[in-house]
């Protein structure tokens, strides 16, 4: 029963990984234009994002 789950954990993020790599790629975009603006308080958002998606992107590579 483990393998099982652990298989279906296994498969759940490979199929996340290229999704959240895209959602990052679209972040850094947006802290791109608002560092052009600078507008600090897009900035400070899309820095919180940028690292909750890390830290997700690490735990699922790991």
């Amino acid at each position: 029963m483990k393998q099982v789950i652990q298989t279906l954990k296994k498969t759940d993020a490979e199929r996340r990984i290229p999704v959240l790599k895209l959602e990052i790629d679209y972040e850094l975009a947006t802290l791109s234009d608002a560092l052009k603006a600078q507008d600090q308080k897009a900035v400070n958002e899309c820095k919180r994002k940028l690292e909750r998606m890390r830290q997700e992107l690490v735990r699922l590579e790991a």
